[in-house]
Formats: C-alpha cells, structure tokens, sequence
C-alpha cells in the first residue's frame, strides 16, 4: 500500500505531483492512502513516493480546474477521489462531460461547495484596524472560520482588491498575511483578540439604512447569509432588532409612501415609450437598417421577413442563424433548406407566403472565428414583438403557421409543450395561429429512424396547412 501525505499548504502543486509520480509507477487507485496533514502512520504503508523526472500526463483542461478546486475541500475523500478519476481518464474518452457518471457528479458537487465557500469568504471576511495611523502602509487584521480549506486559494483575491495595505487572515487551519506588496501563508492560529474600530460603527449604521424590511425573507437571508458566520460580523448584532421591527417599519414605509397616479399616466408613459407600428413593409425596412447602423455585442443584424405583402399564409420561424444574419434574408440555413424541401413534398409553396422569424436578431457566442447560436433570452423576445406585430398589421394573414417554441411563445404567449400542441390552431390577439416543430429539431435528432418519423410527422402538418389554405 503506498501512502502520500499531503501538506496543509501548497496542497494542490503537492497533490499534483504526487498524482503524476503515482501514475508514472502505474500504481492502482486502490493501492493509494493519502494523508493530509501530519497524519500518523498506518500499519501498512509503503514507503514516501520517490520524485520522477516522467514526463507530464496530459489531461483535459477541465480536470486541471476541477482538481484545483476539490483539493480545497474538506471531505477526507477528495484525493483519493480525484485519483481514481484521473486514473480513468486515459481510457474512458469523453469522461469529462459525461453527466451520468457518479465518480465526476460527486467531484462536481465537491466543487461547487468549494467555489460556494469561496464566495462567503470574500463576503464575510471582515477587516479590523491594528495598526498606528503614522505608518507608511495601514495594517489590518481578521478572523474567519471557513467550511472547507479556501484561505490560500481565495487570499489573491484580497491581495488584489487591498495591495496598498498589510493585512493578516487568521483561520484555525492557514493564516494567511500580505505584508509590503508579498503574500505568504503559514499554519492555523487561535481566533486573536482584535479590537473594534472606529469604521465598525460606521459600517453598521450604514448596514441599517441600507435594510429593506419589505424584502425580509429569513430563509433566503441566511441561505446567502449563514448564521454560523454571524457571531464575526460586526453588523450581526443589528439583524435580531432589524428583523423584530421589520414589520412596523414596513407599515411605516406604506403609511408615507406615494399616492398611485391616475390611471391616464399608464396610458401617456406608453405612448410615450412604444413607438407606432410600422404601417408599410418598406417603412419597416427603412426602419431596420437605421437600427443596423448601430451593432449589438453577440448579436446580428435585424432580419426582416420576406414574401407577399397581402400573403394569406405567415411562416413565422424562431430567429435567424449565421447563414440567415449573413445572407439578411430569414430560413435559408440548414434548417430551412429542409423545411424548403418538405414544404415541396407537401405542396405547400413558399413563395406564396410571407417568411419571417419571431426573434429577428442571431444570438450568438464567439469562439474564435466561429459564431456559436445562442438560444433567444427573454430581451431578444420582448424586442422583437414590435417588428412582428407590425409585420402581421401590415401582411393581415389569414393563418399564421409558428414553427417552434420561440414563435408559440410570441404569438400565443405560452412556449412550452409544442410536441402536445402541436397540429392545432389556436386562437390569439393576430388570429389563427397553427403550431408545430421548427425544422431545426428534426436535424437535432440523434436515431435516423425516430428523425423519419418526426420528419414524416412534420410533412403531415405542413400538408394539412396546405389544405387549410386551399379551403
């Protein structure tokens, strides 16, 4: 059985070596002990791993940072954990971001308490002045107490945020001190006795006036804001009053608050704020490219439909793609190349409708030279709702077909359960809208069998449009 024991300092390069020499030796997970701290020797331990000149193991990125991460952790598990994953790594491809797998779900969740830890730290750590006035550089001293091990990979946060003053963070585990512009950590010391200052005071009264009675929900308070680390933050004397009045002040608040303004005011603000829909197709595109002028980060231009303006039938897709935002004309990408060759089999002509998007922008994330689509958020939706109504004000159609969950919520209000929805006409403010799949989840099915079927199942609806139109 071979034994590692792991520093309290410095753990994550210590584990990282000592993971790659135990790699180099092809030892097993199950022959591993690993230690942290001064932990007394077992029974059956193997002498210390010996340093190896190996070459080093190449591992996806997001292991590295998932390792960085756990090894902060407070489960004694953790390496060995970590370990057993690396262990598999080499023959298991795609590992990394297979979900299912219990081994990484249970380091993930590992992971995100250490993040979470961090967060608290950077939030509850409270600073006290120890230092004369007269020195060159203020000094400053705190006591915490985290969850887990997160003093030394949070403490270069604080040296960033306070680099023109010395400080110290003392934890039971690692103390952590910054002292002349150098950042150095050393082992645990009990909690010191540090002294209120004067800016103690001024943080709490700040800390009362800044509390919204209104907003008091205890549950959240102290999900965000642990009670375990009350008893070292100077304003937590003030929450048990705060929360006992919250009441009072709330009616206190209600008793001098505004009176409501006539109902006309609602009336004039949206006039005043929602400009009149476009009355001809040629203003709506005058008014597109004096937008496009004016580019959006991670969005294209805006992308008008096309067609008849007195078509009877409205295709409404979801938004346009990197073909459609380059081309400026809506589904001419993959997806609709498809719908364009299942429309054919159909007899649904598309040059007899007007085609357009419900969401008229490309979202999207850049990767190198690449655009990768990004899902509609709710602001592209909410902007995109006046260039829709003005295209059916202009177009009237008499059946509007919406391809898609984006185009359902648009026109209907309500995006979900399109499989279930599908096939039917419902009845909306633009009038009859007939629902079903966008062409785009036909090319997202993985089994070719179940892509036919659903391809089959699309042809059907656009046929039975066809025929609706022809009645």
């Amino acid at each position: 059985m071979q034994a590692v024991t792991l520093p309290t300092i410095g753990t994550d390069t210590a584990w990282r070596n000592a993971a790659r020499a135990l790699l180099a030796a092809r030892t097993p997970p199950e022959d591993v002990l690993w230690h942290f701290g001064e932990a007394a020797p077992q029974l059956f331990d193997a002498a210390p791993i010996a340093p190896t000149d190996a070459p080093p193991i190449k591992v996806p990125a997001s292991f590295v940072a998932l390792a960085d991460t756990v090894v902060w952790h407070s489960d004694p598990e953790r390496f060995a954990r970590l370990y057993a994953l690396l262990w598999r790594l080499p023959h298991t491809p795609g590992l990394m971001t297979d979900r299912g797998d219990p081994g990484l779900a249970r380091l993930r969740a590992l992971e995100k308490n250490v993040q979470r830890c961090k967060h608290k730290m950077k939030a509850f750590v409270r600073f006290r002045d120890i230092g004369p006035p007269d020195l060159p550089r203020r000094r400053f001293a705190a006591w915490f107490e985290p969850t887990h091990h997160t003093v030394e990979p949070t403490a270069p946060f604080f040296a960033g945020r306070f680099a023109d003053m010395d400080w110290m963070i003392a934890t039971p585990d690692v103390t952590a001190r910054f002292e002349n512009g150098a950042l150095s950590f050393a082992a645990g010391l009990p909690r010191p006795d540090l002294p209120e200052d004067a800016t103690e005071e001024l943080w709490g009264t700040y800390f009362c006036n800044i509390f919204n009675p209104a907003r008091v929900k205890i549950s959240a308070m102290t999900s965000e804001m642990p009670r375990k680390y009350w008893k070292n933050l100077p304003e937590a004397k003030h929450i048990h009053g705060l929360l006992a009045g919250a009441e009072a002040r709330v009616r206190e608040m209600q008793d001098k608050g505004p009176s409501l303004p006539p109902a006309r005011a609602a009336k004039i603000l949206q006039q005043l704020h929602a400009p009149a829909l476009a009355q001809t197709l040629d203003e709506l595109r005058a008014r597109a490219e004096a937008e496009n002028r004016t580019p959006l980060p991670n969005r294209g231009r805006i992308v008008l439909g096309e067609g008849p303006a007195d078509a009877r039938l409205m295709i409404v897709g979801e938004q346009p793609g990197d073909v459609e935002d380059q081309q400026g004309r809506p589904l001419v990408g993959p997806a609709g190349q498809l719908f364009d060759r299942v429309a054919q089999e159909a007899g649904l002509d598309r040059a007899t409708a007007y085609v357009t998007n419900a969401v008229k922008r490309f979202g999207f994330t850049q990767r190198g030279k690449r655009r990768i689509h990004q899902a509609p958020e709710r602001s592209d939706i909410e902007h995109a709702r006046w260039w829709i109504d003005s295209e059916i004000r202009i177009v009237q159609p008499a059946l509007i077909l919406a391809m898609g969950a984006t185009a359902a919520k648009m026109l209907t209000g309500n995006g979900t359960g399109i499989l279930a929805r599908r096939s039917r006409i419902e009845d909306t403010p633009a009038g009859p809208v007939f629902l079903t799949v966008h062409p785009s989840y036909l090319l997202r099915l993985p089994d070719p069998a179940q892509a036919q079927d659903a391809t089959a199942r699309f042809r059907e609806d656009l046929a039975a449009v066809r025929a609706l139109m022809a009645a």
